[in-house]
């Protein structure tokens, strides 16, 4: 079986230098790199035979030490998907919006703590997400515009990772466990088909710290991926799903290409491929596209 190794640094020798130390530890593995390939300047693509990705993760890792690349390990055939899930706090944006409108009530502190448990996977989202939000309650509606205007801003890469997704045919969809206030807004200004969230509870303009019914949580991020496949009639192999907090796991799990983007440990744990280093167009790279693809403004 083929597997490609694709390799995205912050700079075109970081890039070089690890495809060096990658080449040598399939080496010592005995396996030889049958074609290496420039995808843009600063990500390569590196062809060898191999039965079982897994196994040699652990070896690339260690090749390549503490240079700040970031990598992926997988099959070369069907590298390309056919359904994109993504987070959206903290993984297509850069803020998370809960933690921004809590800031405007006076109690950022408290609600960014419960977040960042809820994220290492300490505390259960549903409850999490209860008790943040009742902390919001008399909060004026009209100071989610002023959250979503002020703090809310596309990571690096964002727009031409979905973007180039959608414009060679890959349905995408953001699902958030936040609030579809923001996702409506984040979806259009990233290039998303459609979005998913939860929704506040708001009487005469102001929020009443109540989150609609049913919540939006990690199985329901799960479900969605299922059901979006079965109605593309695509295989989950043919999926992909990116987060970076517990709430977004099970996805991340299921999907053929689970992504964790400056993830908590227990994300980054069960991913295939992490992005700790490069912006989200290292997405692109791991499957299998060129810079010259790339849909850019």
């Amino acid at each position: 079986m083929d597997l490609a190794l694709t390799l995205v640094g912050l700079d075109a020798e970081t890039t070089r230098l690890a495809s060096d130390r990658a080449q040598a530890g399939l080496a010592a593995r005995g396996l030889s790199v049958k074609s290496a390939a420039a995808l843009g300047p600063s990500a390569r693509d590196l062809v060898c035979d191999g039965a079982d990705p897994a196994a040699l993760k652990a070896h690339v890792r260690t090749a390549l030490g503490d240079l700040p690349v970031d990598f992926a390990l997988q099959p070369r055939a069907g590298r390309r998907k056919r359904l994109l899930l993504a987070d959206m706090d903290s993984t297509i944006i850069t803020c998370e919006c809960l933690d921004e409108l809590a800031d405007f009530a006076g109690r950022k502190a408290e609600v960014s703590a419960i977040t960042e448990r809820a994220m290492r996977g300490e505390l259960a989202f549903e409850g999490a997400l209860r008790e943040r939000v009742a902390m919001l309650a008399g909060l004026p509606e009209s100071q989610l515009e002023r959250a979503y205007s002020e703090r809310v801003r596309l990571n690096p890469g964002a727009r031409t990772f979905v973007r180039t997704l959608a414009a060679s045919g890959v349905h995408c969809v953001l699902v958030s466990g936040g609030f579809d206030f923001f996702t409506r807004r984040v979806s259009i200004q990233a290039g998303f088909h459609e979005d998913r969230a939860n929704r506040f509870v708001v009487e005469d303009g102001h929020l009443t710290g109540a989150v609609e019914d049913p919540i939006l949580g990690r199985e329901a991020k799960l479900a969605t991926l299922v059901s979006e496949a079965d109605r593309l009639g695509v295989d989950l192999s043919q999926t992909a799903a990116i987060g970076d907090g517990a709430n977004d796991l099970a996805m991340i799990e299921a999907a053929g290409l689970g992504l964790a983007y400056r993830a908590k440990p227990v994300v980054a744990a069960q991913a295939d491929a992490q992005i700790d280093h490069a912006d989200l167009t290292a997405a692109l790279y791991f499957m299998g596209f060129s810079e010259a693809e790339f849909v850019r403004d």
